[in-house]
């Protein structure tokens, strides 16, 4: 059946119905009658040239066909939300989309952390997250796809995508292992990494150019016993003792609730920094500015 023949206001009803549960609690919420109902979505039933509802007794249920109108009826109704989000505000009614960008440098114990105003306001927000490397999440944002990236460096001024990046957090680096490891090495501490087994982000993390520089300047060489993209997983390899591995001081508390871990020192002089980038300076979203708000400006 062609597209031009599907009357979206007949769809509209049937989700109602459906996601209601019947005509008579849809037909409080539309403020129609049920007659009127029963026979918008009679119409659609016979566009379709299918059942979208059988009857149980006294009750309606969706047949497998409806089953799939539904699906279908709850993205096309959601983008029409999200549509009207994005081009005329933000107070619709409905439940409040978040789409937010996390680079595979950002830990993700401070991520949920650096989210959480989005949540005082909104309670209800949906919120949709994907993760990636930092280019490949900013060329989404520039297409309108994300709301938000956060992101271990402010994004760079000669870049395609014209971003503004908001300094949301910063942390002094500090190094994290069992409590065998943090035994052996917080005496003499920072001389004691002297060969000592770490655990290291890829070189595009800003926390292991950090430590990198810190070594060097400190004259200490570690052993590096791994190297990892995925913070998560050197987290992991840390807690079974494999080595020790750098993150923010802000989250030491979480880091050994999680990963039954301690801190070994600090690197003083180093810190880590993380950024909320959005490609508008006047934020609208009341999520994003909530986010942006807890944080500070970095420029452009």
């Amino acid at each position: 059946m062609p597209i031009d023949f599907l009357n979206f206001q007949h769809l509209y009803y049937f989700w109602i119905v459906a996601r209601e549960g019947g005509i008579s609690p849809a037909s409080q919420v539309l403020d129609i009658s049920p007659s009127t109902i029963s026979s918008q979505v009679g119409q659609l039933e016979r566009a379709l040239q299918v059942k979208l509802f059988r009857r149980v007794g006294r009750n309606i249920r969706l047949t497998d066909v409806g089953h799939i109108a539904f699906r279908y009826a709850e993205q096309i109704f959601g983008l029409g939300r999200e549509l009207t989000h994005a081009v005329t505000g933000w107070d619709t009614g409905g439940p409040l989309s978040l789409q937010v960008g996390i680079a595979d440098a950002v830990p993700k114990l401070l991520a949920t952390k650096l989210l959480q105003p989005a949540f005082i306001d909104s309670p209800e927000i949906l919120l949709n997250c994907q993760e990636g490397r930092s280019e490949i999440l900013l060329g989404e944002l520039a297409l309108h796809r994300l709301d938000l990236v956060l992101l271990d460096a402010p994004a760079k001024p000669g870049s395609t995508v014209r971003a503004f990046s908001r300094l949301l957090q910063e942390s002094v680096i500090a190094i994290f292992g069992t409590p065998e490891l943090a035994r052996q090495h917080c005496h003499g501490f920072p001389g004691s990494l002297e060969g000592a087994p770490v655990l290291l982000p890829t070189p595009n993390s800003s926390i292991r150019r950090s430590f990198g520089r810190w070594s060097e300047m400190h004259g200490v060489q570690p052993r590096v016993a791994g190297v990892f993209e995925d913070g998560a997983l050197m987290k992991d390899f840390g807690r079974i003792g494999v080595g020790l591995f750098p993150a923010p001081l802000t989250i030491a508390d979480d880091l050994k609730r999680q990963y039954g871990v301690e801190c070994v020192g600090t690197l003083e002089g180093t810190h880590a920094r993380y950024y909320a980038v959005t490609v508008e300076r006047q934020l609208q979203h009341p999520a994003v500015l909530a986010i942006c708000n807890s944080g500070k400006e970095a420029g452009a």
